[in-house]
């Protein structure tokens, strides 16, 4: 970091006997030819104590000064402050006194960084220096306890694990291998617990250049969790690839396998994704709790008329509903929802997957294998045969499997699909790209829906806001149609499907967030719901698809139609004090 007085500092440092005049003029002459701060230069030298530099550096500043490295902070005191925070701002908290919090910082002079952690904390921070050594040390700290658990148990390997790669794999190998990899094995084991425990969604194992890296995806953002040494590394995807039947021997090319795991009584099905990287092979660990229950569209956040053309859609005999959005945006939940609601003992419903999510009982699945020549289009040319009612195909991705789910369609099935298109208008032109003909489509489409995630407020520290006038005006102009109006507020409500919104004549508007708390791990957020934007196809909607519509003239007619778009429905599920209005923008803003 910058300082002052230089001067100051460099008679310090002779002073105290930290470096020569000699150096110190030597020193100076590099800083004047590179531009480089003194202080840079000072600290790249290695005669030059970090600490001693960086406490020279506080007593310049007149600033307290404190030595992380061999201190142990209090749980407690670590958690007032998000782990990835902490990083991104190079900070630490180490004690608390009253309203106040002591903070070591890499740079105290970070005027934005002070300003947010105390907006985001309620705290008035007193900021000591600390040099980026005795900080990022501190930092592992932020490691939960099974992070520590997983480094214990790699600490008794003392050398790094010799794996068992004969093409033989037997079970006296395969028994071999997994005796001799132990500690490995309860690491593992420890690492998809906390998983577990923690709703992470994926599990990625990242191997670097000198270490692991281990990070979850929880409620759709990726959090760093732990690093583990890099001599574990093929040990660890070994025993990943014995669970799930993988071939040990194999690292040029991607595999894909599954296991089980039961965690609390829970049984949780884990998708395994291995690919190799520059350093190795990463994988990607999907967790599919199979205890969640039956998911209902009630507990995924559609709500009011949204709703209702859902339920009509499922009530037709034949045609077909399309869910649309990118990866990971919750489409197939959306469909297994739908297929909850029709499932009945009266109803043949058969799915073609890839792979299968939820085993549903009651309904037919099968998991797609190009291995095998069992792809889409084949597997629906298969079900077809098996007297189906309803067909769930869990994506159109080619022309051959459009023509086949509209020749379902109009041939009396109900046909359930996914389309990756970023807005529920642009579901139609995309069948139109596979040459689908424009009168199969408005003839067999029935419903469309678009949709992302947002994180939900955490209850355990939700707190209410007033909006600022900017925010109100904002708010009022992406609802002008949609909120209810001061006459009649209670029918329009009812209509969107929520208890309680404010009406247009409000001046100023009531929104709601997350504090942070320890339930939540100081994020605000706990869960995800969707927001959507959904339609149906009436006869307006069918002469503009038969013109091959763009659309953007879909999209203005199904407003017409009265259809909330995603960034409205979200900006109602602010207000209604679900989400946030940052949630909403950063899921719904297209590049």
């Amino acid at each position: 970091m910058a300082v002052g007085n230089d001067n100051k500092l460099e008679d310090l440092l002779v002073k105290l006997g930290l470096i020569t005049q000699k150096q110190l003029d030597l020193v100076k002459v590099e800083s004047a030819e590179s531009g480089k701060p003194i202080t840079e230069i000072l600290g790249n030298m290695p005669d030059i104590s970090k600490e001693a530099l960086t406490k020279a550096i506080a007593v310049t500043l007149e600033l307290p000064y404190v030595d992380l490295s061999a201190k142990k902070i209090d749980k407690n005191i670590l958690d007032i402050i998000n782990g990835d925070l902490a990083g991104k701002y190079k900070l630490i908290p180490f004690g608390k006194v009253g309203d106040f919090l002591n903070v070591a910082m890499v740079d105290p002079n970070n005027i934005m960084a002070i300003e947010y952690i105390e907006k985001k904390t309620g705290l008035k921070l007193k900021p000591y220096l600390a040099s980026q050594e005795s900080i990022e040390k501190a930092l592992k700290q932020y490691d939960d306890d099974y992070s520590v658990e997983v480094q214990n148990v790699i600490g008794t390997l003392e050398k790094p694990p010799e794996i068992n790669l004969k093409e033989d794999k037997g079970k006296q190998g395969e028994a071999a291998v997994i005796t001799q990899d132990a500690p490995i094995t309860r690491a593992l084991n420890t690492i998809l617990e906390y998983a577990a425990k923690s709703r992470a969604s994926d599990v990625h194992i990242e191997p670097r250049e000198k270490l692991i890296k281990v990070r979850y995806r929880i409620d759709g953002i990726l959090y760093n969790t732990m690093t583990l040494p890099k001599h574990i590394h093929p040990a660890l995807v070994s025993r990943i690839k014995i669970l799930s039947n993988l071939k040990i021997d194999e690292h040029r090319i991607p595999q894909d396998g599954r296991f089980q795991l039961n965690q609390d009584g829970r049984e949780i099905d884990l998708r395994i994704s291995i690919t190799p990287i520059v350093y190795g092979e990463k994988v990607v660990i999907r967790l599919l709790d199979k205890s969640t229950g039956i998911i209902t569209l009630d507990n995924l956040g559609i709500k009011g008329r949204a709703f209702r053309i859902i339920e009509e859609g499922t009530k037709k005999p034949h045609g077909m509903i399309l869910a649309t959005g990118p990866t990971g945006s919750g489409k197939s939940t959306s469909l297994y929802a739908i297929l909850s609601e029709i499932n009945k003992p009266s109803v043949n419903i058969i799915t073609v997957e890839d792979p299968v999510e939820y085993n549903i009982d009651g309904i037919n699945q099968i998991q797609v294998n190009n291995a095998v020549g069992l792809t889409f289009s084949s597997g629906l040319r298969s079900i077809l045969r098996q007297d189906p009612d309803v067909i769930m195909v869990g994506e159109i991705r080619d022309k051959e499997t459009a023509e086949l789910a509209v020749q379902s369609a109009l041939t009396g099935h109900t046909v359930l699909s996914t389309l990756h298109t970023n807005s529920a208008a642009g579901a139609l032109p995309r069948l139109l790209e596979m040459e689908i003909e424009p009168f199969l489509i408005a003839s067999t489409v029935n419903t469309v829906i678009a949709q992302r995630l947002v994180r939900k407020i955490c209850d355990h520290c939700k707190e209410e806001y007033q909006a600022s006038p900017a925010l109100t005006q904002a708010i009022k102009k992406s609802l002008k149609d949609v909120l209810p109006s001061k006459k009649d507020p209670s029918s329009k409500t009812r209509e969107l499907g929520f208890d309680k919104l404010p009406n247009t004549e409000n001046e100023v508007f009531t929104l709601y967030k997350g504090k942070g708390c320890d339930q939540c791990k100081n994020t605000g957020y706990w869960g995800r719901t969707g927001v959507y934007e959904i339609f149906s196809i009436n006869e307006k909607m069918e002469n503009l698809i038969t013109t091959e519509a763009t659309s953007s003239d879909i999209q203005d007619q199904a407003i017409k139609d009265g259809m909330i778009t995603m960034r409205q429905d979200g900006f109602l599920k602010a207000l209604a004090g679900i989400t946030t209005l940052e949630e909403v923008v950063r899921t719904t803003t297209e590049d």
